[in-house]
């Protein structure tokens, strides 16, 4: 009997580990294809931005989408496309901000007579310039469905809110400041 209990134990156990070892191999052809894969997809990017007029800049903006790119063309222009009008709009708050900053300096340096004029003339310019910036990356964003529903509600509320301020100063501009 112990013979016999030593032995089906023996079988149980070498049952188990053979079981281990085959899911382990698995595991490990898992992790090896997933590698592989990530690697194909990679060198696929690096591959289509190489085409590219900026291809360092093309494979930095895409290489951390690899595993929604993949292999597909279609989206791999989609993910390109949604960057650069996230980017675009990026550029317009930036000009907007400078545009903020050198009506903030004009202010600071006002004169009188004829310089006022233009003082002011040049701090409605700007303003106004930066509200068309801000109402510019809106525009582009809105534009159909080349971005996703979230990061564009999230662009708009910020952007938003700026062009709101934006206008509320133009208006006090227009409306206080005379030469």
């Amino acid at each position: 009997m112990e013979a016999k209990t030593c032995a089906i134990f023996q079988l149980s156990f070498l049952c188990a580990f053979l079981f281990l070892i085959s899911n382990l191999q698995t595991a490990i052809a898992a992790v090896s294809t997933d590698k592989t894969c990530s690697n194909t997809y990679k060198i696929y990017i690096l591959t289509s931005c190489n085409s590219t007029t900026y291809p360092a800049d093309c494979y930095k903006s895409l290489k951390s989408y690899y595993n929604t790119i993949k292999t597909d063309p279609l989206k791999l222009c989609k993910t390109s496309l949604k960057k650069a009008i996230v980017k675009d709009c990026i550029d317009e708050i930036s000009d907007s901000i400078d545009e903020l900053k050198d009506s903030l300096d004009e202010m600071e340096h006002l004169g009188t007579g004829s310089r006022l004029h233009l003082q002011i003339a040049n701090i409605q310019t700007w303003v106004s310039a930066a509200l068309t910036d801000e109402n510019t990356c809106t525009d582009e964003i809105d534009e159909g469905n080349k971005v996703s529903k979230s990061v564009k509600n999230k662009i708009r509320k910020s952007v938003v809110n700026l062009a709101k301020q934006t206008s509320n100063s133009l208006a006090l501009i227009n409306n206080n400041l005379k030469s």
